[in-house]
């Protein structure tokens, strides 16, 4: 394996990252693989060394929330299985026995520091719906407030596969955004992205990502190769580009490596932060859901909805597809069947079909005051399709 730089940039020397050093908030992400055994049970050698260096960034006073893998994997063991089982049902239980005996060893290394570790279980709702969306920031900002270092892991025990954040790469770019953080590590079992396969020769590790078109052309691969977590450098290029999106740095490395990603120095590859913050809930919108319904658009409403911003009203709709009920996110198409944006509708899919090709004036005089609403407000709607930059 080679070591090489983007072509776009050769930001990758420790000067150039001496930002990434001074980081004030970061989010470090770490996987099931890198801190189980090859049978599932927990690493402590390897949760020590993370427990390490992140108390180690506390002492100089920077603030650090843990997004941690490794629930299920921890509940393999003793519950007898031997590998990740597929079926949810039993994922959830090992999950449930696992999470227990996972903060417990953090609760331990952290204690050790004379640090205060809290746990965090967040599902899907508790990052689009408002209500909770407030809470878990709340939340979270007073733990840093008091000094505790949060502790988060998607819900396994009681999410559903259609309310899942699929994997943590994509939970720990959102908590990044929610907690405004300024950098994202993300730590797997590579030491980085690499234009190929990494166990083959000739493979260059890319040390800066500019742009995501600095990526076109390369293998990004799938599964990672322990068997033991649900996503793999797809994912992990995912959750950069949703974080790199909202103004946040990601570095992803090696878990061997947290020392060195947060000194600076220049290990695994920076994905450089692309633009301002945006919405947690558009983000979510846009990168880690899938419509539970799809809504047919007019050549007018596509318009109003891709060129002016508008928000989409029942005037311009001509079709409505699949189950879903008020909160919910659908797609927007137009007449050809292409996906144009996303959004989170206003109504359930039954009390659609009476609404359609009529104004909002009209569906209020008849109706009631209560339908004079848009079916998906401009503030819950991302655009799709558009060219990467």
């Amino acid at each position: 394996m080679n070591d090489g730089v983007s072509g776009a940039a050769g930001g990758g020397s420790a000067g150039a990252r001496g930002a990434l050093a001074a980081a004030p908030r970061v989010v470090v992400k770490i996987g099931s693989s890198s801190l189980t055994t090859a049978h599932g049970g927990l690493d402590e050698t390897r949760v020590a060394m993370l427990v390490d260096a992140l108390a180690k960034a506390k002492a100089s006073g920077r603030e650090v929330v843990l997004v941690s893998s490794g629930a299920i994997a921890a509940g393999l063991a003793p519950l007898g299985m031997a590998s990740r089982p597929r079926d949810l049902a039993r994922q959830q239980a090992a999950a449930s026995v696992g999470q227990g005996l996972l903060m417990a060893h953090y609760t331990s290394a952290f204690t050790g520091h004379g640090l205060q570790v809290g746990q965090v279980l967040l599902t899907v709702d508790d990052v689009t719906r408002r209500s909770h969306y407030r809470n878990a920031y709340r939340t979270l900002h007073q733990l840093l407030q008091l000094g505790v270092v949060p502790i988060v892991n998607e819900n396994d025990t009681v999410a559903t596969h259609e309310i899942r954040f699929g994997d943590n790469d994509r939970l720990a770019a959102l908590v990044a955004q929610l907690v405004h953080a300024d950098l994202l590590v993300l730590l797997s079992d590579v030491d980085g992205l690499y234009d190929g396969n990494p166990h083959r020769p000739g493979a260059t590790r890319l040390r800066d990502v500019v742009s995501l078109t600095d990526l076109d052309g390369v293998d990004i691969g799938s599964a990672g190769r322990s068997g033991l977590g649900s996503g793999g450098m797809v994912t992990k290029v995912e959750a950069a580009s949703i974080a790199t999106g909202s103004g946040i740095d990601v570095v992803l490395a090696s878990a061997p490596e947290v020392s060195a990603v947060l000194a600076g120095d220049a290990v695994g590859t920076w994905f450089h932060r692309r633009a301002g913050r945006r919405s947690t809930r558009l983000l979510w919108l846009e990168h880690a859901t899938d419509g539970r319904g799809a809504l047919t658009l007019d050549a007018g409403a596509v318009r109003a909805v891709v060129e002016r911003g508008a928000s989409l009203l029942p005037a311009g709709i001509t079709g409505v597809t699949g189950t879903f009920t008020a909160g919910d996110p659908v797609d927007l198409l137009d007449e050809a069947g292409r996906t144009v944006a996303r959004g989170l509708v206003n109504y359930d899919a039954a009390e659609l079909p009476a609404l359609l090709g009529r104004s909002t004036k009209e569906l209020a005089r008849e109706l009631g005051p209560e339908y004079e609403r848009e079916v998906v407000h401009r503030d819950d709607l991302v655009l799709l399709g558009r060219p990467r930059r």
